[in-house]
């Protein structure tokens, strides 16, 4: 430990200085500790769905506007922006997400969330941050303590954002079209952290290239003749023809694709019919899709028409009654994390938590729209690493038992708190400073 001396922060109060910027970091992060686990838990414990983050916005900007940065809410919706110069150099955004999930949590924690709320069908749901988007804006607030504290031992401009409408593909987008890179300083590039569930708290992964899938939500109304279950024969069941439908797809990614071109065909839900014994006439399927090129993509949409169309047909149903495919334009794109970020990140990291504590991971078929900031007309460098956030002993015994773990929008998802918000402040800080040299 080098030697450490005192001094006043603009808007913060007195805190420990390192000549090392890793050491001061970790004695900031000792000194803001239990206000950080405070934040997380309350955040935790008061979670909102996907484009309702009114009162999680309005925290992440009171947040921000304490440590003296210039805040604008309302962007896209529920997003905020935080900006803070500090003379010439680079513009870093760090962007973390709001929402959460339509999840009843079930993991014990004395602050886990018993929230119930309408969603935007009118259902009453309970909500839950089951993706770890607590842990990021707890992270987000606690790097931007950190900048702040440290103001001396860099320059530039800091763009810190915080996104609605993660979970729905719909937060990114109505952010940039409102202005993001036109209205606020532009970024040289953009950094993101995300919660891994395989991760031990403690520990950090970076994927080179792309780090995530693209993910498109499809609808298809399967239609039928209706009548009464005992005269089958008088009508076309749409229930049989939409399970038929739901086998046939999987073939999709079995025959169709590339043995090592990843495709996910996931029908999270099939809604039909009103009585035991009464053959409707209409079930609604709910698909998520998730592949990992444009190629693919387009193959596989394609090929969900072309099959949902072959069942009705085969079933022999009429050409206004065949079933009805329709996709949603604002999709998710690849993560493409930039490779000179992911090489820049990897050995800093390394460096400041061991090898051991860093891994190179895997793509992940789930989906992120974070991606979106790096397909402007700019093409901006992004990079987005994961943070371990399974408890250590958890991730042992699963590895010798083979038992899984609880993932991500599981009701069981339960962050190792302390350690994992401490490693992603820790490293989003450094890397922060790492890029703005």
């Amino acid at each position: 430990m080098k030697p450490l001396a005192l001094f006043l922060a603009v808007a913060s109060p007195v805190v420990v200085f390192a000549a090392d910027p890793a050491d001061a970091v970790s004695s900031i992060i000792a000194k803001e500790k239990d206000s950080l686990i405070g934040l997380y838990q309350h955040l935790h414990a008061n979670p909102e769905l996907s484009f309702h983050e009114e009162k999680t916005s309005q925290r992440m900007a009171e947040e921000m506007r304490k440590l003296g940065f210039e805040v604008t809410e309302k962007i896209g919706g529920w997003g905020v922006v935080a900006v803070l110069k500090n003379g010439p150099g680079k513009t870093i955004l760090v962007r973390t997400d709001l929402d959460a999930l339509p999840v009843r949590e079930i993991t014990g924690l004395s602050f886990a969330s018993k929230v119930k709320t309408k969603d935007d069908q009118g259902n009453e749901v309970s909500v839950m941050h089951a993706c770890g988007h607590d842990m990021h804006m707890t992270c987000w607030v606690g790097t931007a303590k950190a900048l702040v504290a440290m103001k001396d031992q860099w320059k530039g401009t800091l763009v810190f954002i915080g996104q609605p409408a993660e979970e729905r593909s719909g937060g990114a987008a109505p952010m940039i079209k409102d202005g993001l890179f036109e209205k606020f300083p532009k970024p040289d590039l953009c950094l993101a952290l995300h919660c891994g569930a395989e991760g031990a708290a403690g520990t950090l992964g970076i994927t080179p290239g792309g780090a995530t899938a693209s993910v498109d939500n499809i609808d298809i109304v399967v239609h039928g003749i209706g009548g009464h279950g005992a005269q089958p024969q008088a009508t076309k069941d749409p229930v049989l023809i939409a399970s038929q439908l739901v086998i046939a797809l999987q073939t999709i990614a079995s025959r169709e694709t590339h043995p090592l071109d990843a495709v996910v065909i996931t029908v999270g839900s099939i809604h039909g019919g009103t009585k035991h014994n009464i053959i409707g006439d209409r079930v609604d399927l709910q698909l998520t899709v998730r592949t990992t090129s444009e190629e693919t993509r387009y193959k596989v949409l394609e090929a969900i028409k072309r099959i949902a169309r072959g069942v009705g047909l085969t079933a022999g149903l009429p050409e206004d009654l065949l079933p009805e495919v329709k996709t949603n334009d604002l999709y998710t794109p690849v993560v493409m994390n930039d490779d000179k970020l992911v090489q820049k990140l990897t050995g800093l990291f390394e460096a400041n938590f061991g090898k051991d504590k860093v891994k190179q991971t895997k793509p992940t078929m789930g989906g992120e729209d974070f991606s979106r900031y790096g397909m402007t007309k700019d093409k901006l460098p992004i990079c987005m690493f994961w943070l371990g956030a399974t408890p250590a002993e958890k991730v042992k015994e699963a590895a010798k038992t083979n038992e899984p773990l609880p993932s991500l929008h599981s009701p069981f998802f339960r962050p190792d708190a302390v350690p994992a918000m401490e490693t992603g402040v820790k490293a989003m800080s450094l890397a922060v400073l790492e890029c703005l040299k």
